[in-house]
């Protein structure tokens, strides 16, 4: 499991698989999150907008990460 590290109180889903470079584009982020594919603390998360805070965990395409706030 990877830590990716954040400065804010938050990252939106969409930007952490940007951050994270697992995803090319933001159109390709809201693409996959649409189609289900990216888990949040283990349970399917279709809302790109979704807020990952300091301890949460996502997974994507066999990448797994948690989030840890700086």
């Amino acid at each position: 499991m990877e830590i990716l590290e954040i400065k804010t109180e938050y990252i939106k889903l969409d930007q952490a698989l940007k951050f994270a470079n697992v995803v090319e584009s933001g159109a390709f982020a809201k693409d996959v999150i649409l189609d289900g594919l990216v888990a949040v603390n283990g349970e399917i998360e279709l809302r790109r907008g979704r807020k990952l805070y300091d301890g949460d965990k996502f997974s994507f395409d066999g990448n797994d990460f948690v989030i840890k706030k700086l």
